[in-house]
């Protein structure tokens, strides 16, 4: 089987382990006429580890739509080109989208080659829902912007994934905290594949205690997964029952929602039904 003339492949490479790469991105990587890479330097080793010799073209964020119409121009003359990023599948918080979006609206044939990726590496380890999950990438490195980013998905139902720098994990442990409440279920999972591999889970507030513990836990790259919110009926338990009808007891309706809110991580909208079922009038409280 050969490869088509003029084509892109996007190849997956090892997050880690460089057991995991597939025989077909092998194959594709040997008979390519060039590749683009994030790295030249770091996918030069990869190659050197496999005994392949190939054109390296960098490809990263600061070039990558410079890059578009030298690789168009290459696939013009017929050449076959792989797209890789320094680990995983590219595209994925890594470059190429303009190129991708390029070749794709200029009709020119573009291929996956799947293999490793973090992202579905982690998910699939860390015994969170896996049904239905969003991928957000990094989250913004100032403490303002990322606590807002947060709260707009602090009620979204479905498992969040998060890439995060080794630098920012405590605090972004920390806001996690903040926002979605203590109790949320969440896993880290560090430098997966690798000599130093850990996944670690548990509730928010205990998860961020875990990591501020250990200096050696900061290090590495981060996937951070959190579970979603509960829903309506999933937030109607006995024990949410005994918390919030001891707190109306006490508070206005709309001061015990809260303080259930930030001590469940439940969302407020799920609460305010509850308690109006529980007898408490109607209640004026933020429902974000």
């Amino acid at each position: 089987m050969t490869t088509a003339s003029g084509t892109l492949y996007v190849v997956a490479t090892p997050i880690g382990n460089l057991e995991d790469i597939t025989l077909r991105a092998l194959r594709i990587l040997r008979e390519v006429d060039a590749i683009a890479a994030e790295d030249t330097r770091h996918t030069g080793q990869l190659l050197r580890h496999f005994e392949i010799n190939k054109p390296l073209l960098s490809l990263h964020e600061h070039n990558e739509r410079d890059r578009v119409g030298q690789i168009v121009a290459l696939l013009a003359q017929g050449q076959n080109v792989a797209l890789v990023s320094d680990a995983g599948t590219p595209l994925i918080s890594d470059p190429g989208f303009p190129l991708v979006r390029e070749l794709r609206q200029r009709q020119l044939p573009v291929v996956p080659v799947p293999g490793p990726s973090s992202v579905l590496a982690a998910l699939a380890v860390a015994g969170l829902p896996t049904d239905r999950f969003v991928f957000e990438g990094f989250l913004p490195a100032k403490t303002v912007a990322r606590q807002q980013r947060l709260r707009s998905l602090a009620q979204e139902e479905r498992t969040l994934i998060f890439f995060e720098a080794s630098h920012r994990a405590i605090a972004t442990l920390a806001d996690l905290v903040t926002v979605m409440g203590s109790d949320r279920p969440a896993v880290i999972a560090r430098e997966l594949t690798k000599r130093f591999e850990e996944i670690h889970s548990a509730p928010l507030a205990e998860l961020a205690q875990w990591l501020a513990a250990d200096a050696h836990r900061c290090k590495g790259e981060f996937v951070i997964m959190v579970q979603g919110a509960p829903t309506a009926t999933e937030a109607d338990t006995p024990e949410t029952r005994r918390l919030l009808t001891a707190l109306l007891a006490e508070l206005p309706a709309s001061r015990a929602v809260v303080v259930v809110a930030k001590l469940t991580g439940l969302p407020k909208r799920a609460l305010y039904d509850l308690a109006i079922r529980l007898g408490a009038s109607s209640i004026d409280v933020d429902q974000g």
